[in-house]
């Protein structure tokens, strides 16, 4: 352990959406490695499980609030509506950064495994400030999902995004560092590529990730996709480059086309070419319009962060949260 730094108190902070089915699974699973850490005296004894409902419609929250009655290191928070993954752990993140040394956000699911949570602490007092949870394998994973996990990193790292392949969001970050991405303050977030942007000493654990206690997977293809969509856009432009760049390549080859039906014309080699003509239209029609849906996710994510709303609002809050503030 680094001399110069004392136990650190921990934050664990889980994001919450209908979660009813795994948390009465998950919850006791928590407080025991959190127990095992304080009892290893690797963290503080006033450590804390900190519970973030994303506008659950079930009784995730209600649970939450009997827990947080039954034990002091259960306390929870609740988001005024549901505002989705991201904006979930960075509510838990930045509501944590000044009552704790370090934080360990990490999903309710069961599927991450919590006893790496002594390796991570374990690199922070080694003097690492943010310690990444990534996967070791995919094993488990139908060959879809392994397939198109893989190319969601792979296409991420070719626009230009930096990530940390197979990581989510299992990941300890100190205060330090918190403090510090406080001052990031885009209303369109991707953690996972934000971290990276911070900087400060890093590395990652790794481990396997094991199928989800109970519930159902609340992140499908569909929400899959529309992460990526916004982790590229939010912290890359290189699509709006790639349309350059297709726009010059375009404009290079019509120019050899014209080239070719002058010449075809001045040898009175011309003929009807209804067919060629209707394929460039519609090829070139489907680009433009390709083009002005890449440039409008731009504009559109520009116009919201103009606005300056909040990234997330809290509406309730467990007794133990409040004595604490």
């Amino acid at each position: 352990m680094d001399a110069m730094k004392q136990i650190p108190k921990l934050y664990i902070v889980i994001p919450c959406y209908n979660e009813e089915k795994v948390l009465p699974i998950t919850a006791p699973l928590f407080l025991e490695e959190l127990n095992h850490l304080i009892a290893a005296e690797k963290v503080d004894p006033d450590s804390r499980i900190l519970f973030v409902n994303d506008g659950s419609k079930d009784r995730t929250w209600e649970l939450i609030q009997e827990y947080a009655g039954q034990d002091a290191k259960y306390i929870g928070i609740s988001q005024s509506r549901n505002r989705g993954h991201q904006s979930t752990v960075l509510a838990g993140l930045l509501e944590s950064k000044d009552k704790c040394d370090i934080t360990i956000s990490i999903d309710c699911d069961g599927q991450d495994d919590i006893s790496v949570m002594e390796q991570m602490v374990d690199a922070y007092l080694d003097g690492c400030e943010i310690v990444y949870g990534v996967r070791s394998n995919r094993d488990s994973d139908t060959w879809f999902k392994r397939t198109s996990a893989e190319s969601f990193y792979k296409i991420m790292n070719r626009m230009g995004v930096e990530t940390v392949f197979n990581h989510a969001d299992y990941r300890l970050v100190s205060s330090r560092v918190l403090n510090q991405f406080a001052d990031y303050e885009e209303v369109n977030i991707f953690l996972r590529g934000m971290f990276p942007l911070v900087g400060f000493k890093s590395t990652s654990v790794y481990y396997e990730r094991h199928e989800r206690l109970a519930g159902e997977s609340h992140y499908p293809l569909k929400k899959m996709i529309g992460l990526a969509v916004d982790g590229i856009t939010s912290l890359s432009i290189e699509p709006i480059h790639l349309i350059a760049k297709m726009g010059v390549g375009i404009s290079v080859i019509g120019i050899v086309g014209i080239i070719w039906v002058l010449i075809r014309a001045f040898t009175g080699h011309t003929v009807v070419g209804w067919a060629s003509m209707m394929c460039i239209i519609f090829f070139l029609g489907g680009l433009v319009l390709l083009s002005l849906g890449v440039i409008g996710e731009y504009v559109g994510k520009t116009y919201l962060e103009t606005k300056h709303r909040p990234r997330y609002i809290i509406s309730e809050t467990t007794e133990d949260l409040h004595s604490d503030n």
